[in-house]
């Protein structure tokens, strides 16, 4: 079953008298339980194709669709209550509210839904045992380093346990090996609790953690290829790569 469904999206910027053509006939299927890395150079399009499947903007035509609803038919309350629920999201830049504590940041999700975080004490706990982090619950994002901090976005963003988790460059701020030890976190996310990934990068080796390669170029998908997820392409998959028009 498909968890995210795009189909014929475009996306186009007016600046005065110049309209700019950011994403031209966009067609891709995610499975379920798919880890998807989409790559491309600066301004081809894909943090814009992120955030409207993210439901955080809007398309100028066609369709993205998770789990078979069709985002444009929500309102905005709905979308909302959509992203709060089943959506998770990971930036680069962590985000966290400096003045409070790791448990309190990853519970911040909650408060602002109007949740009791008594209810979800337990849920918070194994995200903080997931993330390695449960020693760490009272110390603030200044007495972390950018890795443990990353790790405190992540617990946030699956406090809700959402099905489907978008990434945005989320190792762009870290070093190589402490942002390997983030993608190898995300690998286990998706295969451990089989959540659908899509995330953004510019690192070819962050990419190949992921089970699907989406290359993207001029707002147009170039290629799509099929990996193993265990940073390495599969050989015997890699031949086997498609061109998408």
């Amino acid at each position: 079953m498909n968890a995210i469904t795009i189909k014929d999206l475009n996306k186009s910027f007016v600046n005065g008298r110049e309209t700019a053509h950011v994403l031209k006939n966009i067609n891709l299927n995610v499975e379920e339980g798919e880890f998807v890395s989409i790559m491309g150079p600066s301004g081809c399009g894909k943090s814009t194709l992120l955030y409207l499947l993210g439901g955080l903007d809007r398309p100028t035509s066609g369709s993205v669709s998770l789990n078979g609803v069709d985002l444009s038919t929500l309102k905005e309350k709905d979308l909302c209550d959509m992203r709060s629920d089943k959506i998770g999201f990971v930036f680069q830049f962590y985000n966290l509210v400096p003045n409070l504590n790791v448990e309190d940041n990853i519970a911040l999700p909650l408060m602002i839904a109007g949740k009791k975080r008594s209810s979800y004490k337990k849920r918070i706990d194994e995200v903080l045992e997931l993330i390695e982090m449960s020693d760490k619950r009272k110390l603030t994002p200044r007495e972390l380093s950018g890795g443990p901090q990353q790790r405190v976005a992540i617990a946030r963003a699956l406090v809700f346990d959402p099905e489907i988790i978008f990434l945005d460059e989320p190792i762009g701020n870290l070093d190589s090996k402490t942002g390997m030890k983030i993608m190898d976190l995300f690998r286990q996310i998706n295969r451990k609790y089989h959540k659908t990934i899509v995330q953004v990068t510019h690192s070819e080796e962050a990419a190949l953690y992921g089970t699907k390669l989406v290359r993207v170029r001029d707002g147009s998908i170039e290629s799509v290829e099929e990996l193993d997820g265990n940073s390495n392409p599969a050989p015997s998959r890699k031949a086997e790569s498609r061109k998408v028009s």
